[in-house]
């Protein structure tokens, strides 16, 4: 699933691409989509913004909807200049949004709707700007008294609250528990303040330094950008834990263990002994 730097990094491209232009054409292949756009057209406004909400995308629209899409496992948006040939077959298209210059395609996007202002306030899925990690509105301290809301739960599993911080996956999650030297099986209850502050912290610190500025390249595609949270160059060295199974530690040489966390069953990675429980023990691998 893509996470908060994926869609931050699509929407400042979007944004590029559409901002303060003119839509000369819409369609869609969700009915409840072309029905709005039936009632209320949206060719002949203009994209005032896009912005990201930790896994949404929203498209500000002049006037007055938003167009709030989620990605999931496997959506993405491309852009093209008129008469480029897309990189995925039209059967993957669902939505298209045309302006003078660019074609922006948004394939097998799964999540689609259409909100008014109040509609979007209402809505508790899409996150708050001051919960977004990547937002300058972001609210640490609230952060810490959320995070502590579910002092019962792993740390790993809070981390992927999207109601807790927003914009957080589950690369993110195994890499922040890592630099912080948190087990991500660790109870948040076990915790003191300090710790869960400097969670937190990394937490934004680490997706930050994933959406530096990029070259402007006018097509987006989810998977062509390779996270990094360690400082090396090296492809093969860029993350700590995540996807490094059975392999040496990078910083004391144990052997990374992976196991399947929460409710969701997402795969988490750790190191046994640069991440130690509180109270001495380990989990399995």
């Amino acid at each position: 699933m893509p996470e908060g730097d994926t869609i931050f990094r699509t929407a400042r491209a979007l944004g590029r691409a559409l901002g303060g232009r003119q839509i000369t054409g819409f369609r869609s292949t969700y009915p409840k989509l072309m029905r709005e756009h039936d009632d209320a057209a949206l060719t002949g406004q203009e994209v005032t913004a896009v912005e990201s909400r930790g896994k949404w995308l929203l498209m500000h629209f002049s006037g007055g909807h938003t167009l709030a899409t989620h990605m999931l496992m496997n959506g993405s948006w491309h852009i093209y200049r008129h008469g480029d040939r897309w990189q995925q077959p039209y059967a993957n298209m669902r939505i298209v949004i045309e302006t003078d210059e660019y074609v922006a395609v948004g394939f097998r996007v799964p999540v689609a709707e259409m909100h008014t202002a109040e509609s979007l306030q209402r809505d508790r899925r899409i996150p708050r700007a001051e919960i977004d990690v990547l937002s300058s509105d972001f609210e640490a301290v609230e952060a810490v008294r959320r995070f502590f809301a579910h002092e019962q739960e792993d740390v790993a599993d809070v981390l992927l609250r999207q109601d807790v911080v927003a914009g957080v996956g589950n690369v993110f999650k195994s890499e922040v528990c890592f630099v912080t030297g948190v087990h991500p099986y660790c109870r948040v209850g076990w915790l003191s303040e300090a710790q869960v502050r400097t969670v937190i912290a990394a937490a934004r610190k680490l997706v930050s330094a994933n959406v530096l500025e990029d070259s402007g390249d006018t097509i987006v595609t989810y998977g062509g950008r390779r996270r990094r949270t360690t400082h090396e160059s090296d492809p093969g060295a860029s993350l700590w834990v995540y996807g490094r199974a059975g392999d040496p530690c990078r910083k004391c040489e144990a052997a990374i263990r992976r196991r399947i966390q929460g409710p969701d069953a997402r795969v988490t990675f750790w190191c046994p002994q640069c991440q130690r429980m509180p109270n001495g023990t380990d989990v399995d691998g």
